[in-house]
């Protein structure tokens, strides 16, 4: 098969995009509703807990630690005093751990959640891609072939030199996780080269997070998210053409 059938890489991260939040959208909903909430009901809430679910791919590993500007980047659409406040309720709680650089690591009652939350996420996955597990595998392999590849061809610092990508990947894997957590954190993690692909296009248009948000569909918006494309494209060159297909079948064959 060859790239020309509408598959060259640009034109398949702009495919694929969607497809890649469907499927980690569900796989995060259901855990919210199959076991999660009250995993963190029982850690403090979401006051509590918030912010290591969504950092879990780089605090749950032994260690592991993400700097004030990864966690700025992460959070860059979000006003950054709130962000701060929900980080000093994380940390009152004896979650996190605040260091004098700013970074963020789990304390070891942060790790103990997030070592539940990975089995929470195991349970769940199992059950929503029940009967699929060949199309999982499958998933899995290639998204972790396209991590590799993006942080290869980025040099570990994503697309626009920096961003939540290299804060959170990557993403934690201890010996036995399961293939559906491996799918949804892998996923999860490629999900953030994007994001970085789109801050470094719309911060070459003149934008700032708050201008971007507002700005209306359009001429200008349709640069932005063509240059997206384009920076976000490099990892998908490691697949053929081919490769990409079966990954954008296999992944709307996902249930979610």
């Amino acid at each position: 098969m060859s790239d020309a059938v509408g598959l060259a890489p640009h034109r398949y991260a702009a495919l694929v995009a969607p497809a890649v939040d469907r499927v980690f959208g569900a796989a995060m909903q259901a855990g919210r509703h199959g076991g999660g909430a009250e995993l963190c009901q029982r850690y403090g809430g979401p006051p509590a807990t918030g912010f290591l679910v969504e950092l879990r791919t780089r605090l749950a590993a032994t260690g592991g630690t993400v700097d004030a500007a990864g966690f700025a980047a992460v959070t860059r659409y979000r006003d950054p005093t709130a962000c701060q406040r929900a980080l000093n309720r994380h940390v009152a709680y004896g979650m996190l751990h605040r260091r004098p650089d700013g970074g963020l690591a789990a304390t070891e009652r942060g790790s103990a959640f997030l070592a539940e939350l990975y089995q929470v996420h195991a349970e769940v996955t199992e059950e929503l891609w029940g009967g699929h597990e060949d199309r999982v595998l499958r998933l899995a392999e290639k998204a972790g072939c396209l991590l590799v590849a993006a942080l290869t061809l980025d040099g570990g610092t994503g697309p626009d030199g920096g961003g939540a990508f290299p804060a959170l990947a990557p993403p934690y894997e201890p010996d036995g996780t399961p293939p559906g957590v491996l799918l949804l954190n892998r996923l999860g993690t490629l999900r953030y080269h994007r994001a970085d692909a789109h801050a470094a296009a719309w911060g070459a248009a003149g934008h700032t997070a708050g201008s971007i948000v507002a700005l209306p569909d359009g001429a200008q918006r349709q640069a932005i998210e063509l240059e997206t494309d384009r920076r976000a494209a490099g990892p998908y060159v490691a697949l053929t053409a081919e490769e990409r297909l079966t990954m954008l079948a296999d992944l709307a064959a996902l249930p979610g």
